[in-house]
């Protein structure tokens, strides 16, 4: 390995021990005790070092969203290769379930942190466009459109129907992750059953003969 390329190697390396240690100060003390002192003390080295890769916290703060988000919608992603709409729908519920509950610290730092950590990455007046959390909810958005326009699923607003899914499947990561000791149910039958239940809502007459959507 070349010098270059050995410095690259380097670079790359504390850029990601920046990013770690960043996460875990947000998720064990909050947003609001991120400084880039903390983080220099983490990783023992001086405040000065971390400014050559990010110009603030903020910065850090959304690169950690960035790539979480990127890491949600690679879980996602393979349902679009499902060609059964009604199908699809459900399946992308179970991948969001799936992300939430394999990646228990990268599902907290995006919807189970403190509200002030989004408002100060995301606040009103900034840019939406491509953003991976934007994508990601988008992604739902047109399986749930796709669904409705092939006449499995009655939606006459897919934005809201987007959000009903989203905050139903959020409700049984979160628990699962806060208190699963509450929870008799083995996660993946809750999921199943969610999903079945939330499916045979939507589902038009004829998706439901044709899927013969269990009772539950």
């Amino acid at each position: 390995m070349g010098i270059a390329e050995r410095k690259e190697r380097q670079r790359a390396e504390l850029r990601e021990q920046i990013l770690a240690a960043a996460r875990k100060i947000v998720l064990d003390e909050g947003y609001e005790q991120l400084t880039m002192r903390k983080i220099a003390d983490a990783i023992e080295y001086s405040p000065a070092a971390i400014y050559l890769y990010f110009e603030n916290r903020e910065a850090i703060g959304r690169q950690l969203c960035a790539e979480s988000f990127e890491h949600l919608i690679a879980y996602m992603a393979p349902v679009s290769a499902i060609a059964d709409p009604f199908e699809r729908l459900l399946s992308m519920g179970r991948c969001y379930a799936r992300f939430g509950l394999e990646n228990p610290r990268e599902y907290r730092l995006l919807f189970m942190t403190d509200a002030a950590y989004m408002q100060a990455l995301f606040p009103p007046d900034h840019q939406k466009d491509d953003h991976p959390g934007e994508r990601a909810f988008q992604f739902v958005v047109d399986i749930v459109t796709s669904a409705r326009d092939a006449g499995a699923i009655e939606a006459a607003d897919p934005i809201a129907v987007a959000e009903m899914l989203w905050t139903a499947v959020h409700g049984i990561v979160s628990l699962a992750l806060t208190c699963s000791e509450a929870i008799e149910t083995p996660l993946e039958t809750l999921v199943e059953t969610m999903c079945a239940t939330i499916g045979r809502g939507l589902a038009t007459p004829a998706a439901r003969a044709a899927h013969v959507v269990p009772a539950r």
